[in-house]
């Protein structure tokens, strides 16, 4: 079970526990990397002591006494450093990045995944672009760390352990001054981290709000065109990122003010080094090539620190798009799978709401007490005012929500019992906001039925009265719907939606205001063909349209939750109560 509270980086490891090898071998070639990198200085310091020393030098003393064949030995040390350092250097950068690239995958992919496991609830509560922003931005600057930063946090404290003891083992009495600096330049590295993380949490809070104001600009470009808002708009998005500018400032203010006052410090080092190492040679207490080398690795040591503000500043950029997108893994999923199957083929389609209550987040109950028994095959109408709760019924069928009392059974079963996928195939959905995905009129038809074929699709095109305008389509069903289906009118849109749920076959279909965007002769046509296809299928149709629903086997009227009337036709047109009314309305009797 994840652990919110770990540290984003225990977290991230934990993640990528699969990884564990490819890690470990990164690390040992980011190690390899850094320590061959550091022999320069160590082997100028044995050139300088081959040349003074000569057979007194420190390959003499593995029996090689001859000056010339010293500095050919080394020669070829030289070499063969030179190639282990890019063999070493070629292996940790192809290691890190393959693997930023799969981590970046998979995370991306697991969080989208999560991401559909929750409730519509969730979404409600939350922009599309702050989740955009999470599943790009975030999980991108996660694959910068494993590039780079990753290796260079490793670098830095090889580098400083190598030189370190290098240092207290040549020259342990001056190594201490040299190092003098270190500890003060670490207690303002944690000072300075503390103080620049939480000002790049809100760099990435501003990011997302900057993502989802453009995200929704975007989709909504049509209103604000008709509305002539281009101007109030464009100054919305220049205060979101003036907002981001300025988060990203104040961090910027303090990660720049670190590296100067590093150098002041790191100076004394050098200084220290120079001076103090200089008077122990000419007190003969170190000889020159120690201090040749002393005098080249104290930058090593020393000089790494500098770039320390800049390893932490990508580290903690990385480590704050950890907590987001780990916080988004964190988020509990609260409607689970039932374990109980439900096979297609057998379901019959009885519906029963078995005295059902609900609200959506904690507001006054939409539904109260509801009880509706659908008997399998049966055609119902649900009419009533808005806000009534006649969508909010159909989705709480589709487990988009969870009742907080009562059941709802589908063939006897409660549908908390069964597998949400299992349930929801068994169900077609005509809503009346109909969402196109952005591909051809055949991919939309096909839509969660993919394995149809050209024929099938077709066949369900003509029943919902849509086969006509699709061949007149430029492309016919290869025409690019474009996003949204934008391309296409509302009634266009919903013989396609219409279509979508024809082809899925389903025991149960709903039909929520599905002809509310059509015109009367379109109406007409989908009529006929519902009459066809609600037949031995259970159809549960929401209307605002009577005319839609007037041979129902039943229609109930909802009020504040309730049901308030029911009956055929005929017999709620004789009560003269809410159903007369509004027929009376939409007929132009009065």
């Amino acid at each position: 079970m994840p652990k919110p509270f770990l540290h984003p980086l225990l977290r991230l490891l934990r993640y990528a526990k699969p990884y564990q090898p490819q890690i470990w071998g990164a690390i040992i070639c980011s190690i390899l990397r850094t320590l061959l990198d550091l022999a320069p200085p160590y082997l100028i310091g044995i050139a300088v002591d081959v040349v003074v020393e000569r057979e007194t030098s420190l390959i003499a003393r593995f029996g090689i006494q001859n000056p010339l064949n010293q500095l050919l030995v080394l020669s070829v040390l030289t070499i063969a450093t030179w190639g282990l350092e890019s063999l070493s250097q070629y292996g940790a950068d192809k290691i890190w990045r393959n693997l930023a690239q799969t981590l970046q995958h998979e995370l991306r992919v697991d969080t989208y995944n999560h991401l559909q496991e929750l409730e519509l609830a969730y979404f409600e509560d939350r922009s599309t672009g702050i989740l955009l922003s999470i599943l790009n931005d975030d999980i991108n600057q996660l694959e910068g760390f494993f590039n780079s930063g990753a290796q260079n946090l490793i670098g830095f404290f090889t580098r400083v352990f190598a030189v370190g003891m290098s240092f207290l083992l040549l020259a342990p009495g001056i190594a201490w001054l040299a190092m003098l600096p270190i500890p003060f330049i670490l207690w303002g590295t944690f000072v300075f981290q503390s103080r620049l993380a939480p000002r790049y949490d809100t760099v990435r809070d501003r990011a997302g709000i900057i993502s989802d104001r453009l995200a929704n600009n975007i989709s909504g470009i049509a209103t604000i065109k008709s509305f002539t808002a281009e101007a109030y708009e464009s100054d919305r998005v220049y205060q979101e990122s003036e907002s981001y500018r300025r988060s990203n400032k104040q961090a910027i203010a303090l990660s720049v003010a670190f590296q100067p006052i590093l150098r002041f410090l790191i100076l004394l080092g050098f200084v220290l080094t120079l001076y103090l190492g200089g008077r122990e040679v000419l007190q003969d207490r170190l000889t020159v090539g120690t201090y040749s080398f002393m005098v080249f690795i104290v930058q090593d040591l020393l000089w790494p620190f500098t770039y320390l503000s800049e390893i932490v500043d990508e580290y903690q950029r990385a480590m704050a798009s950890v907590r987001r997108v780990m916080g988004l893994l964190d988020t509990s999923v609260t409607i689970p799978h039932g374990q109980q199957l439900l096979p297609t083929e057998t379901v019959k389609g009885q519906v029963q709401f078995d005295h059902i209550t609900f609200a959506y987040n904690e507001r006054n109950h939409t539904l109260k007490n509801l009880a509706l028994q659908i008997p399998a095959g049966a055609t119902i109408g649900i009419v009533g005012a808005t806000g009534s709760g006649k969508s909010t019924l159909v989705k709480l069928l589709l487990r988009f929500y969870e009742v907080q009392s009562g059941r709802i059974l589908v063939d006897d079963i409660d549908i908390r019992d069964l597998n949400l996928c299992d349930l929801r195939r068994c169900i077609g959905w005509v809503s009346q906001d109909v969402f196109l995905f952005h591909g051809t009129v055949a991919e939309n038809i096909a839509y969660g039925s993919f394995d149809a074929t050209e024929s099938e699709i077709i066949h369900a095109a003509k029943l919902a009265e849509a086969h006509e305008f699709i061949l007149q389509l430029p492309q016919g069903y290869d025409t690019i719907v474009g996003e949204r289906g934008q391309k296409l009118s509302g009634g266009q849109r919903q013989r396609i939606a219409i279509a979508r749920a024809i082809l899925k076959d389903p025991a149960i279909l709903i039909l929520d205001e599905a002809t509310s965007a059509v015109d009367n002769e379109t109406e007409a046509a989908i009529q006929r063909s519902l009459d066809k296809i609600t037949v031995n299928r259970t159809t549960i149709a929401i209307a605002h349209r009577l005319s839609t629903i007037r041979h129902s086997h039943c229609i109930y009227v909802m009020a504040h939750g309730q049901i308030v009337e029911q009956g055929k036709h005929e017999e709620l047109l004789a009560l003269n109560e809410i159903y007369a009314s509004l027929w009376r309305v939409q007929s132009g009797i009065h």
